[in-house]
């Protein structure tokens, strides 16, 4: 959960008089979660942040559902999804159920002519390739390969790309994203035995202020549509706030495995959290030190949740014919585990250097047509003894 950060200028006091050298006032927005309940922010715009001039469009960015209940093991190729100009284009949604949608992206160029909004969801953009600047209503973060973007909800954002090479895997999250609850005090620090800690949590450094007046295109998703809306003022006009509701980066480089004698459930993997599903990162570390130990996982029995894992870098001790780029889908109510011979090859290695990110959702995934493009449809064979 991210801690309090402050960034440019603000009033002594909340809901207070705090006015320009003119001796007008700035526009104060609360910007929170939950009702008044949750994380919030309090923002201070050079221009009321309420100025609509016009909505032009809405259209449907609903992804095509091709198999709504599978009980089938999948393989998807992701590097196969192809690069596109605009960064919203670009996006596909790969799994989706009612709690959050998994998405890739290729894009090749930064936004330029709009600003963008999702107003149903909290982002996760685990950057696979590129580096680049995310430039937010809150402040700006400079990204690169390995690091996790956590954008709530209602954040206007651009994102900026340094070159045309870029791959994104994408959770959208109707519920709010959390670091893992059993990793904080009741004050909300983390705790001593946490993979990370506040240092690891890259904040906004950097505060754009453009008090400019004009025709300002944000293009803002709420339930599978997308609205082109018009404003008359820069959104990028934020003098200063305060609070605990603003974008920031974590790098998977920066978490800490937890390892032991003998292997370690899936849990100690975890990053982030919703009430919905979690977030887990598989990181180079060392096996286990038992002298029995067997380092593979053991098979397992997913009657609770769908597993998907997005395949980042390095060697899958567990999986066979897996590169990087690659999503498995393990869906609730079969067992699985590793592949044939992936047992026996673990057993006397001291380490993985693997890479992986995982997305383990409570309620049963749907597969779009956008991932059966890029879907090997044999995959859930691939435990059968040859």
């Amino acid at each position: 959960m991210p801690f309090y950060h402050k960034l440019g200028k603000i009033p002594p006091k909340r809901h207070t008089q705090f006015r320009k050298q003119d001796g007008s006032l700035y526009y104060e927005q609360l910007f929170g979660t939950i009702g008044f309940d949750g994380m919030s922010t309090n923002s201070y715009h050079e221009q009321r942040p309420t100025q609509v001039k016009e909505i032009q469009k809405q259209y449907s960015v609903a992804p095509k559902i091709a198999k709504a209940n599978s009980i089938q093991s999948y393989r998807f190729r992701g590097f196969q999804v192809k690069p596109e100009t605009d960064y919203l284009e670009s996006r596909k949604t790969i799994l989706i159920n009612s709690d959050c949608s998994i998405i890739l992206a290729a894009p090749k160029q930064s936004t330029k002519d709009y600003f963008y909004k999702n107003t149903d969801s909290d982002e996760l953009i685990f950057v696979h390739k590129g580096t680049g600047k995310l430039r937010t209503m809150l402040g700006n973060l400079d990204f690169k390969y390995g690091d996790y973007l956590v954008i709530p909800r209602g954040i206007i954002y651009k994102i900026d790309f340094d070159t045309e090479d870029n791959r994104l895997f994408i959770v959208e999250s109707k519920h709010p994203i959390y670091t893992p609850k059993r990793y904080r005090n009741w004050f909300g620090q983390l705790l001593e035995h946490a993979p990370f800690c506040e240092r690891d949590l890259r904040q906004p450094h950097e505060l754009e202020t453009h008090n400019e007046s004009g025709d300002f295109l944000i293009k803002v998703k709420k339930q599978d549509d997308i609205f082109e809306m018009v404003y008359a003022s820069h959104p990028f006009d934020v003098v200063g706030y305060d609070g605990f509701n603003y974008p920031y980066a974590f790098s998977i480089h920066d978490f800490e495995p937890i390892t032991g004698r003998i292997h370690q459930p899936p849990p100690v993997h975890q990053t982030f959290e919703t009430a919905a599903f979690v977030v887990c990162s598989f990181v180079p570390r060392l096996y286990d030190y038992h002298p029995e130990a067997i380092p593979a996982p053991y098979n397992h029995s997913n009657i609770d949740s769908d597993e998907v894992l997005y395949y980042v870098d390095g060697d899958f001790m567990s999986r066979n014919d897996i590169d990087a780029g690659h999503i498995s889908l393990h869906p609730a109510g079969i067992p699985h585990g590793p592949h044939p011979g992936a047992t026996e090859r673990s057993i006397g290695k001291t380490e993985t250097k693997e890479l992986a990110v995982m997305v383990d959702t409570f309620k049963p995934l749907q597969v779009t047509e956008d991932a059966l493009k890029i879907a090997d449809e044999d995959y859930y064979k691939s435990w059968l003894e040859h």
